[in-house]
C-alpha cells in the first residue's frame, strides 16, 4: 500500500509531464524560466557566489540550509512510517525529520543520500527539489516531476500539492492501513491524526495516534486508549530513539497542528490560482462556466481560510519546544499588537479565525479576478452581511477583530474597501 506523508518523491528520471498538455500551456509548471521560489533564488545566490552552504559531518547541508532559508529548528516533526524515496532508511529508530517555514518544507533522514525539498513558487505552487548529501564545492539543487505520482491527484485537489497523512503503522515502520475518516488539514479531530508520527507535547481529550504502533494487522485501529497511552504526554523523544543525530529531541504537537493547517491552505491557494487561469483561458468559449469556476474555487478557499470546518481542540494543548514562540514572532501586527499568527490552543488553533497565509506571496500573486472576488466576499462576511449557514457561527467579535486586523495589515484589502470600483468590482 503506497501511503505518503509530506512525500517529496523524487528520482532521477521521469518521462511524463506533471500537468496535461493543455494545462501546462497555461501554467508552465515545468518551465525552469521565471521561477521565484526560495530554492530557485538560493540557487541563484550560490551560482553568483553571494552565499555558500557549509557541509557538516553526519548532517550534511541540513543546518546550513535551515539557516539560509530561515527555517526554525523548532519546527522539527518526525515521521517513523516508511515513506518517501528514502523509505529503506526510515524506521522508528531513524525517523524522517520534517522542517518547515511558510514557503519551504525539508525532509531529512540520518544517513540519507539527499535532502528532499518542497519550495513554493508564488505562481506555480510547490516545486520539488533534492540536494545531494555529498560534500562538493558548488552544491546544486535538482528538480524532478516524478513526485507528481503522489502530489498531483484528488488528495491535492488536482494541483501540485503537499500532504500530511495519518496511517496505522507497525513497529518496524511499515504502513498497514490508512486511518479512517482522516482528512488532510485542520479538519480532522485529534484522535485521527498523526498515525506514523512521533508527537511531543500535552493535550486533553481523546488520545491522538502519534507515538503508538499497530499490533493487530487485522484491526490496526485498536490501540491503547488508557491514560498511560504515550500519545498523551510524551515530553521528548530521548527514551524512544537516539536524538543526538537530530537537531532537536522534539516533534512538537503545535508545529504539527500548524503544518497541517498550512499544507491544505497552500493547496487551496494553488488551486484558486490554477482554476482562475484555466477559467480566463476559456472565457470566450463559456463565460458563465468560467465565472462559476472562479467562484467555486474562491468559496472553497474562503471556508478553509476562515476556519469554518476546523475540528475543535480540547485544550489546553502545549508543545515542548520553542516553536509556538518562534511562530508567533513572525508576520505583521496591527497597531494594538494583534496578529493572525497568535495561537489559541484551547478550543481552536488560532486566536483569530483567519489564516496567516493571507500574507504569503502565493496569496498575493492570485490573479486579480480571484482577488477581487475574495475581497468582496470577505467584506460581506466580516461586516456581517453574510449570515448563511456556513458563516452563521462566526461570532460578531471574531468578524470585527479579523476585519480590523486585515484592514491594518493587508493594504490591498484596505484599499479595496475604500475604493472597490478601482479594482473593477461592481
Amino acid at each position: 500500500m503506497a501511503l505518503v506523508m509530506l512525500l517529496f518523491f523524487i528520482e532521477s528520471s521521469w518521462s511524463q509531464t506533471a500537468l496535461e498538455e493543455p494545462q501546462e500551456k497555461i501554467i508552465h509548471y515545468e518551465s525552469p524560466q521565471g521561477l521565484g521560489d526560495p530554492i530557485a533564488l538560493l540557487q541563484k545566490r550560490l551560482a553568483e557566489g553571494s552565499t555558500t552552504l557549509s557541509f557538516e559531518p553526519g548532517r550534511g547541508y541540513l543546518p546550513a540550509l535551515l539557516k539560509e532559508l530561515r527555517i526554525p529548528i523548532s519546527s522539527q516533526s518526525l515521521v517513523f512510517s516508511k515513506t518517501s524515496s528514502q523509505r529503506e532508511r526510515i524506521n522508528p529508530q531513524t525517523p524522517r525529520a520534517i522542517y518547515f517555514s511558510d514557503a519551504v518544507s525539508l525532509g531529512w533522514v540520518p544517513g540519507g543520500k539527499v535532502i528532499e525539498i518542497a519550495s513554493v513558487d508564488a505562481n506555480r505552487g510547490p516545486i520539488f527539489y533534492t540536494l545531494d548529501q555529498s560534500e562538493v564545492k558548488s552544491p546544486r539543487f535538482s528538480r524532478g516531476t516524478d513526485c507528481m505520482q503522489c502530489h498531483l491527484n484528488s488528495k491535492t485537489m488536482n494541483v501540485p500539492g503537499l500532504l500530511v497523512r495519518s496511517v496505522h503503522t507497525a513497529s518496524n515502520g511499515v504502513p498497514i492501513a490508512q486511518v479512517a475518516d482522516f482528512v488532510n488539514g485542520h479538519n480532522s479531530p485529534l484522535q485521527t491524526r498523526w498515525g506514523g508520527w512521533f508527537v511531543t507535547g500535552t493535550h486533553t481529550g481523546e488520545p491522538h495516534l502519534g507515538n503508538v504502533f499497530a499490533t493487530d494487522p487485522d484491526h490496526p485501529e485498536q490501540i491503547d486508549a488508557s491514560a498511560a497511552n504515550p500519545s498523551r504526554n510524551l515530553m521528548d523523544l530521548r527514551d524512544q530513539l537516539d536524538t543526538s543525530r537530530y537537531l532537536s529531541p522534539h516533534s512538537d504537537i503545535v508545529a504539527l497542528l500548524v503544518l497541517e493547517h498550512q499544507v491544505r491552505m497552500q493547496n487551496l491557494i494553488t488551486r484558486a490560482n490554477y482554476e482562475t487561469r484555466y477559467a480566463l483561458a476559456d472565457l470566450e468559449k463559456n463565460a458563465s462556466w468560467s465565472q462559476q469556476r472562479i467562484s467555486l474555487a474562491a468559496e472553497m478557499l474562503l471556508e478553509y481560510m476562515l476556519f469554518r470546518n476546523e475540528a475543535a481542540l480540547t485544550g489546553p494543548v502545549r508543545g515542548t519546544s520553542t516553536f509556538a514562540t518562534d511562530f508567533e514572532r513572525g508576520g505583521p501586527r496591527a497597531s494594538n499588537g494583534r496578529s493572525l499568527r497568535q495561537l489559541d490552543l484551547k478550543s481552536r488553533l488560532f486566536r483569530y479565525p483567519c489564516s496567516y497565509m493571507v500574507y504569503s506571496p502565493a496569496f498575493d500573486s492570485l490573479p486579480s479576478e480571484m482577488k477581487s472576488y475574495l475581497w468582496r466576499r470577505l467584506e460581506q462576511i466580516l461586516t456581517g452581511q453574510d449570515r448563511s449557514g456556513t458563516y452563521g457561527t462566526l461570532t460578531p467579535q471574531d468578524r470585527r477583530e479579523v476585519l480590523e486586523i486585515l484592514r491594518e495589515t493587508k493594504p490591498e484589502f484596505a484599499t479595496w474597501m475604500q475604493k472597490p470600483q478601482q479594482l473593477g468590482m461592481k
